[in-house]
């Protein structure tokens, strides 16, 4: 594994991740953790709307390669996704909570969440652990997954890598509105 990974953990989907009990199988389930810094919002919406507007330029790259090979399979494109409602990037909003987040689609190959968890690491600082899990219905969603899963965790790796180097969005503090003092 490159040294530059050395920053993000594989871990296992954690216990409390909205993910655990969502498909009776998987086609794939990974994890992957990375330590936020003091001061970094642990809102899990504006972490994953910042990792997925910060990921490498060689993802697009990646991605319109992979949407001229589905469009041909009658499949979703990131462009059509993307002009979907109620969406970050391409992946649509299923649920959010104060710790959580969870994106994802479903398509008639595939069916895929990703989870943008804030949790307190064991050493007592804040990680944020990004996990995505698989169902497949078909030989055309077990072929995808396949072909797809090695350039998924590279993507995943470098996202969380770029977000980490651009420097995480900051956490507001609140202030007394009658002082104008940190609360």
């Amino acid at each position: 594994m490159p040294r530059v990974f050395k920053l993000i953990t594989s871990v296992p989907i954690p216990s409390r991740s909205g993910l655990t009990h969502l498909y009776t199988s998987m086609h794939l389930a990974d994890a992957f953790a990375i330590r936020l810094p003091p001061g970094t919002s642990r809102s899990p919406e504006l972490l994953a709307r910042f990792i997925l507007s910060h990921r490498p330029a060689w993802v697009g790259w990646l991605i319109k390669v992979r949407d001229t090979v589905v469009a041909c399979l009658g499949l979703k494109t990131a462009k059509h996704l993307g002009s979907l409602a109620n969406r970050i990037g391409v992946f649509n909003v299923y649920s959010t909570n104060p710790t959580e987040i969870l994106l994802g689609e479903d398509d008639k190959h595939l069916d895929f969440r990703i989870s943008v968890l804030c949790t307190e690491a064991p050493e007592g600082s804040n990680q944020l652990v990004f996990s995505t899990v698989v169902h497949c219905h078909n030989a055309i969603g077990r072929a995808y997954i396949f072909i797809i899963s090695p350039f998924h965790r590279l993507i995943v790796k470098a996202s969380l890598l770029r977000a980490a180097r651009v420097g995480w969005p900051l956490a507001i503090v609140p202030k007394d509105n009658q002082t104008g003092e940190v609360k």
